[in-house]
């Protein structure tokens, strides 16, 4: 059985106190097993998924942290990210893996950044018909697992959408994520992956509902 191995979180912890190139380069071939290590899980956990949706591509995001643009000029992430790409165009929306000490991992799942058009055409569906949505949410296997939305909203409405619609708070919503943390415990079970696993699954009715809303117009035609 793969699973993440606890000598992860004990490399962050002393990154963290040690967020420097020398340290890290004395360091880098123990980085580098782990990091094999942790690619091993993701890549299975990817294999499983495949047996409930069509994942055509895993990706570990590298150590290096971009710190150009960045108050915090520290070098190195302390944690494992890593994606899984569901097979475009017919499908949308994305999932998340986030492995980090003191209990501060997690798994995503939904559209962190959509672009314009597609903000538009997710507001202008929720406009119409949010009946649809709101069952899916509400659906008791969904919601033990994953909650309620999170990210950012707007303060107010939309430009063009009335303030006083039935659904103005799904319609005032900039992203459409959903996220499930873990405690270190968790992370170091021996049934770790294969329980991300049941949650991404259970996540279904949700990615596939929003695909269809981007994949076709207000009409329900078919714009791939």
């Amino acid at each position: 059985m793969i699973t993440i191995p606890k000598q992860v979180f004990t490399f962050f912890n002393k990154l963290q106190k040690n967020n420097n190139r020398d340290w890290f380069n004395s360091h880098k071939a123990e980085f580098k097993t782990l990091e094999k290590q942790v690619k091993d899980c993701y890549n299975y956990l990817g294999q499983l998924m495949n047996n409930h949706d069509q994942i055509d591509k895993v990706k570990i995001f590298r150590i290096y942290r971009d710190v150009r643009f960045s108050k915090n000029k520290q070098p190195y992430k302390t944690h494992f990210g890593g994606s899984f790409n569901r097979k475009k165009p017919e499908l949308r929306g994305g999932y998340y893996l986030h492995i980090q000490p003191n209990n501060e991992s997690f798994i995503a799942i939904g559209f962190w950044e959509p672009n314009k058009e597609d903000l538009i055409r997710i507001r202008k569906e929720f406009e119409m018909d949010d009946e649809e949505i709101r069952d899916i949410l509400k659906q008791k296997a969904f919601k033990s697992i994953w909650g309620e939305f999170t990210g950012d909203s707007l303060k107010t409405a939309p430009r063009g959408f009335d303030k006083t619609h039935k659904a103005i708070d799904l319609i005032r919503r900039k992203q459409f994520i959903f996220i499930k943390k873990y405690t270190d415990k968790d992370v170091l079970s021996s049934d770790f992956i294969e329980n991300i696993n049941t949650a991404f699954n259970t996540a279904r009715p949700y990615l596939d509902y929003m695909s269809d809303v981007l994949t076709t117009n207000l009409n329900g035609e078919s714009l791939i």
